[in-house]
């Protein structure tokens, strides 16, 4: 007689496998651990414990037992370190801000690219090697240090218009933020609309004595920024496009010249990455 005869169906019999080595008090109590100490790992909680017969319990069957119990190992968000002060800061900044005319806040922030990619935004995919090809030369990754050099460039952008791509010369301090920035490119735009408000971090540069004194001579409004904020500026959108367009370049910039005027000639990368972050806001 088959077994769909006997039963009725052609499914197999429920087996009981290999037995559970922890009962449910152990792995209830695996559970309390990490939950009162996230940063415990499975393996120093495996060798606290035992299972029934008394033997050690292996790190896999520590992690099966905690993802039984929706527990799973992931990387830890990280952010700076916030006093109660930065947090009642924080949440007096958004309610006093909720209303505001985001349209008419002007964003703008300085962004750094490298020639070699050193931000760690690049996947580093494994390689298929021999035994002894360690150190062969198609082996082998090629490490710039500090990521060859690179650019620093500031722009801001609006609902409606965006500035130049500015590259800046030289380390950036209050008065080549000032000369360079904040008179050619900052002051113009707002003798020639009304009604904006201009944006820029806590930086040093930007929150330097001349700076603020500066923007005051030329009624330009500045929209005050809480300190160790999140970093919620709109224009970090467009560093992000931007980032990602130059990588996708057939021919990378093998210098800081190079990449200098690619930068000076944004017009193609700038006005794309612009255009598709206004298209997905």
């Amino acid at each position: 007689m088959t077994r769909g005869n006997a039963t009725g169906t052609t499914a197999e019999r429920p087996r009981p496998g290999q037995p559970r080595v922890t009962s449910v008090r152990p792995d209830n109590y695996k559970r309390q651990r990490h939950l009162r100490n996230r940063f415990a790992t499975a393996q120093s909680t495996a060798d606290a414990m035992v299972d029934n017969r008394g033997r050690s319990i292996h790190r896999n069957t520590m992690i099966n037992r905690l993802r039984e119990r929706g527990i799973h190992c992931r990387r830890p968000a990280q952010c700076q370190v916030l006093t109660q002060r930065h947090r009642l800061e924080r949440q007096h900044w958004t309610l006093n801000n909720r209303r505001r005319q985001w349209d008419n806040v002007v964003f703008s922030d300085e962004s750094w690219f490298n020639i070699r990619h050193a931000d760690g935004r690049v996947k580093i995919y494994r390689i298929y090697r021999r035994h002894n090809e360690r150190f062969a030369n198609n082996c082998v990754r090629e490490v710039y240090p500090y990521g060859g050099g690179g650019v620093m460039v500031w722009s801001a952008i609006n609902t409606n218009f965006k500035a130049e791509l500015v590259v800046c010369n030289g380390s950036l301090n209050a008065r080549r933020y000032i000369d360079q920035i904040l008179r050619p490119h900052v002051v113009p735009n707002f003798c020639q609309r009304q009604g904006l408000t201009f944006m820029h971090d806590n930086a040093r540069p930007h929150k330097a004595i001349v700076t603020r004194q500066f923007l005051q001579q030329n009624n330009a409004p500045v929209l005050q920024w809480p300190a160790r904020s999140p970093d919620c500026n709109a224009i970090e959108h467009m560093w992000n496009e931007l980032g990602r367009r130059l990588r996708q370049r057939p021919h990378a910039p093998y210098t800081v010249d190079e990449l200098s005027r690619l930068a000076w000639r944004n017009g193609t990368l700038f006005q794309g990455a612009y255009t598709a972050m206004c298209a997905h806001p």
